[in-house]
């Protein structure tokens, strides 16, 4: 059992819903419920993966943590203090705490500014240190991450992907944070460098005792990263358990369908379609009645589709909301 001095995040019953359109004449305004009242707990020092589509919620999930959206409703305890309904304000000191690496570097860098001056500007805002203290944290930073000193003066354009992204990180790391959002921070880069920058980050981990959230499509690279791992579909978590314990024995035919997906080496068995997942993903627009899975599930019944099922503990640490358990 969890103690509750290692839960560093504690996320409860989280909602973020946007309005779509002004309805008119008369219609019902609809909203998208891209986060649909979901509840889980980091642990300090912990990855803790979120997978599913596109179009699932997952990065939503983790703007909303950080902080990066309003919340819609539900509670967000980072440390012990609740940051959902948080001023802007009394979220500054939390602002240090809690950082974030997103999927494209590029567009996350500002590109009138050097890597000197990128890195800088976090410890500037939070008031870190003498300026040549800060000078002496961005070329330190730079080293941690693998790159050099003549790169301080650089520009983003100058760089990779890859060498990008670990500006971001750098800068990430900056505030010395206990809390880092990755946003799919591999997703972009190509295969050969994606491997570099996870090895980075475990390194980066055990060395600052840093806590993750790592969102991604791939699911082989989250079981190689995280800890737990939940799994998200239309808004909502459908799947939470141990890592290795949710590869070996998918409960939900979603993560099922899903770990079906992944390509293996193997001619014969790459041939083999997945018969789990068929159709496209609903729109999240649509209010669905039941298991918001079963329009695609190989499995589902009348009573999935007219009830949703509950979330339940399956075995030890092992959590799934399907009526087949």
């Amino acid at each position: 059992m969890t103690k509750k001095d290692d839960v560093l995040l504690d996320v409860r019953n989280l909602k973020k819903y946007f309005p779509m359109g002004s309805g008119g004449f008369g219609r019902e305004k609809k909203v998208l419920k891209a986060v649909d009242n979901i509840s889980f707990h980091i642990n300090r020092g912990e990855t803790f993966g979120l997978v599913g589509e596109s179009g699932c919620g997952k990065s939503t999930t983790g703007r909303s943590i950080v902080r990066l959206h309003e919340v819609t409703d539900g509670e967000i305890w980072f440390d012990g203090k609740d940051v959902a309904k948080m001023k802007e304000k009394e979220l500054k000191p939390f602002r240090k705490r809690m950082q974030a690496i997103f999927q494209d570097p590029y567009s996350s860098l500002n590109p009138s500014m050097n890597v000197s001056q990128i890195i800088n500007e976090p410890m500037e805002i939070h008031g870190f240190g003498s300026r040549q203290d800060r000078q002496d944290r961005v070329l330190e930073l730079l080293n941690k991450v693998g790159l050099k000193s003549e790169h301080i003066d650089r520009y983003p354009h100058e760089f990779s992907g890859g060498q990008r992204q670990r500006i971001s990180i750098a800068r990430a790391l900056s505030v010395n944070p206990e809390f880092i959002l990755c946003d799919e921070p591999i997703s972009a880069l190509d295969v050969s460098v994606q491997a570099q920058v996870v090895n980075m980050l475990e390194d980066l981990q055990g060395e600052f005792g840093l806590t993750y959230l790592f969102i991604a499509h791939d699911l082989s690279m989250v079981r190689h990263i995280s800890n737990r791992i939940g799994v998200m579909y239309l808004g909502k978590l459908v799947e939470l358990a141990p890592s290795d314990e949710l590869y070996t024995h998918p409960a939900h035919p979603y993560t099922q369908a899903l770990l079906s997906a992944i390509p293996v080496p193997d001619p014969k068995a790459a041939a083999m379609p997945s018969e789990l997942l068929k159709g496209d993903l609903p729109s999240p627009l649509n209010d669905m009645q039941g298991c918001k899975f079963a329009s695609r599930c190989p499995f589902a019944t009348d009573h999935c589709r007219a009830e949703e099922p509950e979330w339940k503990e399956i075995s030890p640490g092992h959590y799934t909301a399907c009526h087949l358990y």
